[in-house]
C-alpha cells in the first residue's frame, strides 16, 4: 500500500468533512479509472492510491488511528484498496441523471390558470367562478387503476421497488423500472371506468377570492385543486395567475397611478376647478393661476391598495397646456393682441431661454 500522506493523496485539508473527502475521491475516481484509461498502469496505480485513501478517511475509526498513527496504526487493518465499491460510490450521482430516484406514486401535477381582470377589479377585489377542467382520481377504484374487488399486483421486474439498477461500463445506473415505469406495482384487471388509469377528466368549478391590489404576474395558489396524484398520492396545486388589462386612462406604477389631464390656455392662465375621474369615484382638481404645462399634482391615497398591506397608493395628475385648434378670425385677432400687450415678465421661461440661447451663439 502507498504510503503517501491520504490527505495529499485526496487533495483535502486534515480538517475536511464527510462530503469534502467524498466529493474528492468521486472526482478523482472518474478520472483515473482504469476503464477510462485502458492499458496505462500508472494511471491504475494511482487510482488504486485513491481508493485506499478514501477507505481509510471515509471510515470514522480507520480516520482516528491514522491521524494519531499514521500508516503503522493501520497494519493488519485491511487498510488497502477494494473496500470500497465503485459502482456504490457513484450510484446516487448517476440514478439522478438517469432517470432513478425513489419509486411510487407521484403527486399530481399543479395546474395554472391565467385570468385576465380590469384595473377597477384589481383595485376592489373580487371573487370569481372559475371552470377549470383537470384529471381527478377515479371514484370507481379511488385512484388505482384496478377494477373493483381487486387491487394492484406487485411488479415482478423490479419486484415492487420501483426502480431496477443497471451496470454500464463502471457506472452502476438506477433508473424507473420500464414494466411497471417506477410505479412498483401492474394492473392485471384494469377499472372499466378510468380504464386503468386511476383517473378520468373532470370539470370543477372553483370561487376564488382574488384580494384587492392585485397587479400583474400575482398568484393566488390553491392547495389540493391541481390534478390528481397516481395510486392515491396527493393532488397537486392550482395557481392563479392574474394579468391587468391595459386601462384608457391610467397607468400604474406599482400601487400608483398616472394621468394626463388636459387645460385650457385660460384656465392655465387663470386658474380654476375641474372634474377628473379616480377608481374610487370623481374629483375635484384646483389648477392654480399660471400653472405651466408638465406640473404633476399628488392626490394622496387615490391609487390602488397593497395586496400585502402596508397603505394605498397615490394618484398623480400631470397638466398638459392645449393650445387653441380652429380659430376664427375674431378669435386670431384677440389672440395676436393678446400676444402684443404681454411683455417679458409674463413668459419668464421663455425669456429665460432665449437669453441663454444668445450666449451660446455669441460664445
Amino acid at each position: 500500500m502507498s504510503k503517501r500522506d491520504c490527505y495529499e493523496v485526496l487533495g483535502v485539508s486534515r480538517d475536511a468533512d464527510d462530503a469534502v473527502i467524498k466529493k474528492a475521491y468521486r472526482r478523482l475516481a472518474m478520472k483515473l479509472h482504469p476503464d477510462r484509461n485502458p492499458g496505462d498502469t500508472e494511471t491504475e496505480e494511482k487510482f488504486k492510491e485513491v481508493q485506499a485513501a478514501y477507505e481509510i478517511l471515509s471510515d470514522n475509526e480507520k480516520r482516528q488511528r491514522y491521524d494519531q498513527f499514521g500508516h503503522a496504526g493501520l497494519e493488519g487493518q485491511g487498510g488497502g484498496p477494494g473496500g470500497a465499491g465503485f459502482g456504490d460510490i457513484f450510484g446516487d450521482v448517476f440514478s439522478d441523471i438517469f432517470g432513478g430516484g425513489r419509486g411510487g406514486p407521484a403527486r399530481g401535477a399543479d395546474l395554472r390558470y391565467e385570468l385576465e381582470i380590469t384595473l377597477e377589479e384589481a383595485a376592489t377585489g373580487f371573487t370569481k367562478k372559475l371552470e377549470i377542467p383537470k384529471r381527478i382520481n377515479c371514484g370507481e377504484c379511488h385512484g388505482s387503476g384496478a377494477k373493483k374487488g381487486s387491487s394492484p399486483a406487485k411488479c415482478g421486474t423490479c419486484a415492487g421497488v420501483g426502480q431496477v439498477r443497471m451496470q454500464q461500463g463502471f457506472f452502476s445506473v438506477q433508473q424507473a423500472c420500464p414494466t411497471c415505469r417506477g410505479k412498483g406495482q401492474v394492473i392485471k384487471d384494469p377499472c372499466g371506468k378510468c380504464r386503468g388509469s386511476g383517473q378520468v377528466q373532470e370539470t370543477k368549478t372553483l370561487s376564488v377570492k382574488i384580494p384587492a391590489g392585485v397587479d400583474n404576474g400575482d398568484r393566488i395558489r390553491l392547495t389540493g385543486e391541481g390534478e390528481g396524484g397516481e395510486a392515491g398520492a396527493p393532488p397537486g396545486d392550482l395557481y392563479v395567475e392574474t394579468h391587468v388589462r391595459p386601462h384608457d386612462i391610467f397607468q400604474r406604477d406599482g400601487n400608483n397611478l398616472h394621468t394626463e389631464v388636459p387645460i385650457g390656455l385660460v384656465t392655465a392662465a387663470l386658474g380654476g376647478e375641474m372634474e377628473i375621474p379616480s377608481l374610487g369615484g370623481r374629483l375635484n382638481l384646483t389648477i392654480p393661476p399660471e400653472t405651466q404645462s408638465g406640473r404633476v399634482f399628488r392626490l394622496r391615497g387615490k391609487g390602488l391598495p397593497s395586496v400585502r398591506g402596508g397603505g394605498v397608493g397615490d394618484l398623480f395628475c400631470r397638466v398638459a397646456v392645449e393650445t387653441p385648434v380652429n380659430l376664427n378670425d375674431k378669435q386670431k385677432k384677440l389672440l395676436s393682441e393678446l400676444g402684443d400687450s404681454l411683455g417679458d415678465k409674463h413668459r419668464p421661461a421663455e425669456t429665460s431661454w432665449f437669453d441663454r440661447v444668445k450666449s451660446f451663439f455669441e460664445g
